[in-house]
């Protein structure tokens, strides 16, 4: 999965878009795994497991989940991976980009 989204926010370097990650392991393994898989994206520590107040507040269940969220914070895509969370960000990117070029 890392190399996936690193390739992703390399991809995307400069466009409208974030990878933000949040992690409940143990905070001694989250650092060792942030050096190891090199995530240069932000990532938040989640209080050691999915009841932690990140987890809680988006009802997460289980690790990993991923939300893709439009440019209005709307969750517009769930536990999409590889191909799918491209294409979800491919199409969230043009949607803002039509709607950009109608504002102006």
């Amino acid at each position: 999965m890392y190399p996936h989204e690193r390739s992703l926010v390399k991809r995307l370097e400069g466009k409208p878009f974030a990878l933000l990650g949040v992690n409940s392991d143990p905070k001694d393994r989250l650092r060792q795994a942030l050096k190891k898989e090199n995530i240069t994206w932000r990532s938040w520590w989640d209080a050691g497991d999915t009841s932690g107040p990140i987890a809680t507040k988006w009802n997460v269940q289980g690790w990993p989940t991923i939300y893709v969220l439009d440019h209005k914070g709307v969750i517009r895509y769930k536990n999409v991976r590889e191909k799918r969370m491209d294409d979800a960000v491919e199409t969230l990117l043009k949607e803002l980009e039509r709607e950009s070029s109608t504002a102006k």
